[in-house]
């Protein structure tokens, strides 16, 4: 029988009077890659935050591997990791050191091998010893990758997995990362701007605008609702209000 990994209720979330997250719920499923996608200022990133912990919301439900994150969030945390290039990790230590620290954090056995073995399978290892803030910004994403692994999460939230990285570097860290949902039944929340990588990696989409869900369905599901050949030309007529006929609903504007 299926089993939620996440299960999300009228989850809204408001700073003031602007209200960034209006009433989703939706679930991702266990072993499942789903994307949550929307342009600046849809809501996802105020979604990740609430979901990982980091955020009370405003009202609605969280339940995260089983448990009430507003309640039981520490039951949960070292079963969940997270991985942005938009979050710097401390620019003074080297990277073996960041995920020493990371490491030690998680309660990882043996952190030692685990930061060796993470950082052989990400190529990292030739850059190991030098401080994060000397980095490219390719390598800072790969850095952040491997502190997101260090744990082998039950459930991987990931913002813009490969950032910076260059296509032939990006595409193996694709390739990557599905081996290893497969391999450990993991759950990936994905938030992506790169629609050609959802389409490859996901089994289900969310679609927000203005804080909502505007649509849910699997990538294919979307290319054939929208009559579009590829997933960017689905996200371009959502984003710009169109329906599935190409016309602009009232109210939106192209």
């Amino acid at each position: 029988m299926a089993i939620e990994a996440i299960k999300v209720h009228d989850l809204s979330k408001h700073f003031g009077e602007i209200i960034a997250v209006n009433n989703l719920s939706f679930d991702v499923m266990q072993g499942e890659i789903c994307a949550l996608l929307g342009g600046n200022g849809a809501g996802k990133t105020t979604t990740i935050s609430m979901l990982l912990g980091l955020l009370i919301p405003s009202s609605g439900a969280i339940n995260v591997l089983g448990s009430n994150m507003l309640l039981d969030r520490y039951r949960v945390l070292p079963r969940i990791n997270f991985s942005s290039p938009y979050v710097d990790l401390p620019k003074r230590l080297t990277a073996r050191e960041n995920l020493m620290v990371y490491a030690k954090l998680y309660g990882v056995n043996n952190p030692k091998k685990r930061v060796e073995s993470l950082s052989s399978d990400l190529v990292i290892d030739q850059f190991l010893d030098r401080p994060f803030g000397e980095l490219s910004s390719g390598q800072k994403t790969r850095v952040s990758l491997a502190k997101s692994l260090l744990n082998n999460p039950d459930l991987l939230f990931l913002d813009e997995p490969t950032a910076s990285l260059d296509p032939d570097t990006a595409d193996w860290i694709r390739s990557y990362l599905i081996r290893y949902q497969r391999n450990y039944g993991a759950t990936i929340l994905l938030a992506s701007h790169n629609m050609a990588e959802v389409e490859r990696m996901c089994d289900n989409v969310v679609m927000m605008r203005d804080g909502s869900i505007v649509d849910r369905a699997s990538p294919k599901a979307l290319l054939t609702k929208y009559g579009r050949n590829n997933l960017e030309e689905v996200f371009l007529d959502i984003a710009r209000g169109h329906t599935k006929n190409g016309e602009v609903q009232m109210g939106d504007s192209q």
